[in-house]
């Protein structure tokens, strides 16, 4: 995930998160220990394990609660004043990396509702038609846009976002399977936010471990591609052996009849934000531009109306509504109910103020968790008893790394936590700087579209449920759980594989002698 898309590595937006979570700060004592200090994080996984697992709920409202009520319930083990962790939920909430998380999900929704309102969902029906590309074809070819779109932008959460709420529907019409393409849509997150170079992780990596961020991509492009070319042969052979919904019957091909190729005049809006953040532009600024491009082309081409895209309904009782109604985003209202203000662009970012919230709360939990020592208790333990030989502790960086994932579910966060300890196994044994960052990046780029709870999917989730109030035809019996999406993000599992077996076999280890060795044989 990304939302800084600086050259230098000194401009690191995560840089004070990396500062919090150190030993600066007051600590944070508890009745029965530092691992006391993991009750609000542990009592929500259960919680969510629960809520999505067990009872099949997949309510963004229901997990705040869950978290709220683990963060009520960490108090009562606080040995004396309870001043410091309150102080300390609201040092977590304030963390950059949580704040520009939400920053990429608002951008990334209003993007993308423009362009699902100016016809670009009819337009990709319409292409895939054309191209011959049915249903058990259509999440192949969508992992393969994704990951060359959030390669681009950089924010595997706002390419989550922009597929999910464009391809998503599109697919289904053509008669993919629903969960099959939302894993395609995560793998092709994975994929980019783990390889692009503008990308918080593949930033963070390479600071945390004191590389230089362009050897460190060319050094992963070997692990990465390998899991990606299984993945996709993967979503080949599912596509024809898992079949679709069949919407509607004989209304499913009027629908796809009916598309456009109009719509398809935003895929320059897409061009020119992949465009603007591999020039180095701020994600903010890429998905500013591209929101313009959108806006204008659609204004140009009766695709949408001013009052589509942001439009105010009024009272016809309030001040100056009557002299101002020959305004276009200015409505007379009678039926109170339909006070308010509305359009594209805040439908599009509304969708994701619950989970706002949620990932605000959760990353307070884990400041928790870090001030109260558990975070430095586990890792501690992980590198005395389980790094003995340099296997074991390329072994041991990726467990460490997928369970700080679990607990911190914004990558960019959790790799910012670990990376000072993957860095002290890895140089007790000698182990390359881009070897380190590799290992370190892949899970958390992973396992952040992976776990149900984590930041990637719900972001993705978050955009599908604003579905079904966008078409007649889509119904709350299309949406897919996070739960049920899990064994399906292929390029995700694949990549911890793929460093599980190389941790074995050695397969792309690097010492730092070696590398110092080829940087003189370069010379």
């Amino acid at each position: 995930m990304s939302t800084d898309n600086s050259d230098s590595p000194d401009a690191d937006p995560s840089e004070s998160f990396v500062q919090d979570t150190g030993e600066e700060g007051p600590r944070i004592e508890f009745y029965g220990g530092r691992g006391m200090s993991a009750f609000p994080i542990v009592f929500f996984i259960l919680w969510a394990i629960a809520q999505t697992a067990f009872w099949r709920i997949s309510d963004e409202g229901g997990l705040v609660i869950g978290i709220l009520v683990g963060l009520i319930g960490g108090m009562f083990f606080v040995r004396g004043n309870w001043k410091t962790y309150a102080n300390t939920i609201f040092e977590g909430m304030t963390q950059p990396v949580a704040v520009t998380a939400i920053v990429a999900w608002i951008w990334a929704g209003m993007f993308a509702q423009l362009l699902q309102d100016g016809g670009f969902v009819d337009g990709l029906v319409w292409l895939a038609q054309t191209a011959g590309i049915g249903g058990a074809l259509f999440p192949a070819a969508t992992f393969i846009l994704a990951a060359v779109f959030t390669t681009g932008i950089g924010t595997g959460y706002g390419a989550s976002i922009a597929f999910v709420t464009l391809f998503f529907p599109a697919g289904l019409l053509l008669g993919a399977n629903p969960i099959l393409l939302f894993g395609a849509i995560l793998s092709g997150a994975i994929f980019g936010d783990n390889l692009a170079p503008v990308s918080d992780t593949t930033i963070v990596s390479a600071v945390t471990q004191d590389s230089d961020i362009g050897g460190v991509v060319a050094s992963r492009f070997k692990y990465v591609i390998v899991a990606a070319i299984v993945a996709f042969g993967g979503y080949l052979v599912a596509g024809q052996f898992m079949g679709g919904l069949g919407i509607g019957g004989n209304a499913q091909e009027i629908l796809v009849a009916e598309s456009e190729p109009i719509g398809l005049v935003h895929l320059l809006s897409m061009g020119i934000v992949i465009g603007t953040a591999v020039a180095g532009r701020h994600i903010v600024e890429a998905i500013s531009w591209g929101i313009v491009v959108a806006a204008v082309s659609s204004l140009a081409l009766g695709l949408l109306s001013l009052g589509d895209i942001v439009s105010f309904n009024a009272p016809a009782d309030a001040p100056l509504s009557q002299p101002l109604e020959f305004l276009p985003i200015l409505t007379i209202v009678d039926d109170p109910d339909a006070i308010g203000v509305g359009g594209s662009l805040i439908q599009g970012a509304a969708g994701f103020f619950e989970l706002a919230i949620l990932v605000l709360l959760i990353i307070a939990a884990a400041q928790i968790m870090i001030r109260g020592g558990a975070f430095e208790a586990i890792l501690d333990w992980s590198i005395e008893n389980l790094a003995t030989n340099v296997r074991n502790a390329e072994l041991t960086m990726v467990g460490s790394a997928a369970l700080i994932n679990a607990v911190i579910t914004i990558n960019t966060a959790a790799e910012v936590a670990i990376g000072p300890y993957i860095s002290k196994i890895g140089e007790r044994f000698n182990l390359n700087g881009y070897r380190r960052a590799n290992i370190l990046d892949a899970q958390t780029a992973a396992l952040g579209y992976i776990f149900p709870w984590s930041g990637g999917v719900l972001a993705g989730y978050s955009a599908m449920q604003e579905l079904p109030g966008e078409f007649e035809w889509f119904d709350t019996g299309m949406l897919v759980t996070p739960i049920d999406v899990v064994p399906f993000v292929f390029q995700g599992w694949l990549l911890v594989a793929v460093f599980i077996i190389a941790a074995l076999t050695g397969f792309g280890r690097e010492y730092i002698i070696d590398r110092e060795s080829e940087e003189v044989a370069r010379l």
